[in-house]
């Protein structure tokens, strides 16, 4: 199913700040190169990821999935002075590249590349968390939630990516493995009084998460 209006997109990217120099670079080759190209952030998210960074101004930042590095790069925009972001990237070929892109950024001293499974790497973090943002294999997005939400201040933000996947979890019948796994996550987020919640329906569909 496509959520997605076309036209409604293009608009939202021209009302929206453009990207800079570095940002267009790594889009460009991810759309170039990568089979996967319609898994990066793009314009209109990654200045929403950025604005909230600056909000929240955090010192401890983690993203779970780097992909080309491009969200990392939003998300590291709003760290606070000596702040760090630490970003997994399961996948040893796209983590080399969003390495290269990292070391062409002003922060790159301040970013963190873990590359391996994201479920034994959290558990070594000795962290606490101002915000985390999740964009990994989406079976697993339980367990990254649950994994991080102990160390996540309060008051600190989850932002939780594809939780509309596609439209499918839209479906009367949801099929898909993945669909599946986004709305059992839309559902055990639901009924946590551990937290507040909102979904947006931008690009494929993004959870904000406040711990209370």
């Amino acid at each position: 199913m496509e959520i997605l209006n076309v036209l409604a997109q293009v608009y939202s990217e021209q009302f929206t700040t453009g990207e800079n120099d570095l940002l267009r670079e790594i889009a460009a080759y991810t759309k170039e190169n990568h089979a996967h190209a319609h898994m990066l952030s793009g314009q209109v998210q990654g200045k929403l990821l950025t604005m909230l960074s600056r909000i929240i101004r955090p010192s401890r930042i983690l993203e779970i999935g780097t992909f080309t590095g491009y969200s990392a790069l939003c998300l590291g925009e709003g760290l606070a002075d000596e702040g760090i972001l630490y970003t997994i990237e399961l996948r040893e070929e796209d983590a080399s590249k969003a390495l290269d892109f990292f070391n062409k950024s002003p922060m790159k001293d301040r970013i963190k590349l873990q590359v391996g499974n994201a479920l034994e790497i959290i558990p070594a973090l000795n962290e606490k968390w101002d915000l985390v943002f999740i964009d990994a294999d989406k079976v697993n997005y339980i367990h990254y939630y649950e994994m991080v939400l102990p160390r996540l201040r309060p008051g600190g933000l989850i932002i939780a990516d594809n939780v509309l996947f596609h439209g499918e979890v839209l479906e009367k019948r949801i099929e898909g493995k993945n669909a599946k796994a986004m709305h059992a996550f839309n559902e055990h987020v639901k009924k946590d009084n551990r937290v507040e919640q909102v979904l947006l329906t931008v690009r494929d569909g993004l959870m904000l998460i406040q711990k209370k």
